[in-house]
């Protein structure tokens, strides 16, 4: 059989995901899972105000893309059952793996993990935000201070069987404001290496070209000096960046 258009071949909706902020369908294009996300179920945002949050996830594949690590999996613009909307190929994570996690604050695994912070639970116990300690992680970690990630809670990191972490959840990205709030700032303060150097080097120099033009097409102009700016600051310090400004670190809930 002939491999399906995504593009054009009709996108059925298999069911409604409802742990979703905004409406959040699983569809089928011709047998291949895709997330769809049409833009008339987006709930407005007071530091989004312009809505179409659906361009932000596809710019952020784009950068993804650029980056050359695979962090986003493919989403593009189309028409669906709701109208024009958001489609992400579906991607099954392993159920028995976790790159973000609480666990009791006495019980962090000494090596393999970064803490970021602790707190309590429920019920008074001291826990502890962890994360992997991986170079795939990192690297998503990197992603997010380029597209000024706002929402990187962590289950928007999903672990796949073979070791690839993908991020996913894009929609509060690129604002020309600060905006960044992530759990994964394991890393903090430190140096970039020379794969994560050479990845922001080259969305740096794309963006003026194919890629700033197409981004043109899903993110005003002010945003796209943004990501150049973040990218030249990143390129200067030559390290992951410690929080900053009155915006709250991490997003809430943590997941």
């Amino acid at each position: 059989m002939p491999e399906p258009d995504l593009e054009d071949d009709e996108l059925e909706l298999i069911g409604r995901i409802t742990t979703a902020s905004n409406a959040t369908f699983l569809g089928s294009i011709g047998g291949i899972q895709v997330v769809y996300k049409p833009m008339v179920g987006e709930s407005p945002l007071w530091d989004f105000p312009d809505g179409q949050l659906a361009h932000r996830e596809v710019a952020a594949y784009l950068v993804s893309q650029a980056l050359g690590w695979g962090i986003v999996p493919r989403t593009w613009m189309r028409r669906g059952p709701l109208g024009d909307g958001m489609v992400q190929l579906w991607q099954e994570q392993d159920p028995t793996q976790s790159a973000v996690d609480l666990v009791a604050a006495d019980q962090v695994p000494e090596a393999g993990w970064k803490r970021v912070l602790e707190g309590h639970d429920e019920t008074g116990r001291t826990v502890a935000l962890i994360h992997e300690d991986s170079p795939a992680l990192r690297r998503m970690a990197v992603f997010d201070v380029i597209a000024n990630n706002a929402d990187r809670k962590g289950d928007h990191v999903l672990a796949m069987p073979d070791g690839h972490r993908f991020g996913v959840d894009h929609g509060v990205t690129f604002h020309h404001e600060h905006k960044l709030r992530t759990v994964l700032w394991g890393w903090m303060g430190d140096a970039l290496t020379d794969d994560e150097l050479e990845g922001v080097e080259r969305l740096g120099g794309e963006l003026d070209g194919r890629l700033g033009s197409e981004l043109a097409e899903l993110l005003s102009a002010e945003e796209i000096t943004a990501i150049a700016a973040r990218c030249a600051q990143l390129r200067r310090a030559g390290r992951l960046p410690a929080p900053s400004g009155e915006m709250p670190a991490v997003p809430w809930p943590l997941f």
